[in-house]
């Protein structure tokens, strides 16, 4: 074993197993575990952690995947469950958290499942190394942080460095500028992209619409890629893609670190014949859900955080 590092046993969700494999396949120290799966006869889980006591003494870390509410509830149980069976230390590993863009009120009334989302989470049994790390990427607001008790260190990671690597693989001539949404992408994401020209859309209200709009920057000749941290309908990223392209640009993709696609509406952004919307259209594997419906269909393609996910359990 490499000097200080340390074994990892990692444990997944029924959803997350393909992502999992390709993190063990980063790195020697890190061994997958099972857990049975079951339901009873009433729908409520039936679970078993496999070889619990061999991991007494042992580093642990567990990959979920909140795709839906009716999955919460079985993988919270494995979650609260995992700590008390004497590990070391008790990692979470959470690539996309669901409730991120419900984080605020905006008359009484309103319920910020953010912050629910956040105390569930903050009661996970402290394990003998202490806290639970709790790995995060690309959440939807920064001040979410301070939502988490002091039973969880939450660790926040971004997907912003797998799209830097593929843009440096582009042709020269391609002349990247990133383009954020609204202003709301460009302070999240500005800080990391700063090397590279950028281009800011606004949305105005006309009327009972919102219209996008080009803020500032001129994305005339070149190949613009538009930057965020989620997509649902994708509404936003299509009119985003008109106003670039009505003011000149060549080429338009995409990236967001979460690609949610409610009710199949990546289908919006499939290549139809020669016409082509979206040069590119980057996602991780965040969402594994996505990440099945959308393999091997253009212009999508998968940047995986399996390596960063590995390195995050060396922390």
């Amino acid at each position: 074993m490499e000097k200080g590092k340390k074994q990892v046993r990692l444990f997944y969700c029924v959803e997350c197993e393909e992502l999992a494999r390709k993190v063990a396949a980063h790195s020697e120290l890190i061994t997958l575990q099972s857990i049975n799966w079951r339901s009873f006869d009433d729908g409520f889980p039936n679970l078993y952690i496999n070889n619990a006591e061999d991991i007494r003494g042992q580093h642990v870390a567990f990959l979920a995947s909140f795709s839906s509410p009716g999955v919460i509830f079985e993988q919270l149980s494995v979650i609260y469950a995992l700590p008390r069976l004497f590990v070391a230390s008790f990692t979470l590993i959470f690539p996309f958290f669901p409730t991120g863009s419900f984080e605020r009120m905006e008359e009484e009334g309103d319920v910020a499942t953010a912050f629910t989302m956040a105390r569930i989470l903050s009661n996970i049994p402290i394990s003998r190394g202490g806290p639970t790390s709790l790995v995060i990427y690309d959440i939807h607001a920064l001040q979410e942080r301070f939502y988490f008790g002091d039973h969880v260190l939450p660790l926040f990671e971004t997907g912003i460095p797998l799209l830097k690597q593929r843009l440096h693989q582009l042709p020269v001539d391609d002349k990247i500028i990133v383009a954020f949404p609204d202003d709301g992408a460009w302070k999240r994401f500005h800080k990391q992209l700063d090397h590279f020209p950028t281009v800011v859309c606004t949305k105005v209200r006309e009327g009972d619409k919102r219209i996008v709009r080009l803020k500032e920057g001129n994305p005339a000749g070149c190949h613009v890629v538009i930057v965020d941290d989620l997509v649902q309908s994708g509404g936003t990223l299509i009119e985003c893609q008109k106003v670039l392209a009505a003011h000149g640009a060549a080429k338009v993709s995409a990236y967001v670190t979460h690609g949610v696609f409610p009710k199949r509406s990546w289908e919006r952004f499939l290549h139809n014949g020669s016409e082509k919307a979206f040069e590119y259209f980057w996602i991780t594997d965040s969402c594994p859900t996505t990440v099945k419906a959308v393999a091997n269909k253009g212009p999508f393609e998968v940047l995986s955080l399996a390596g960063s996910i590995a390195s995050a359990l060396q922390i």
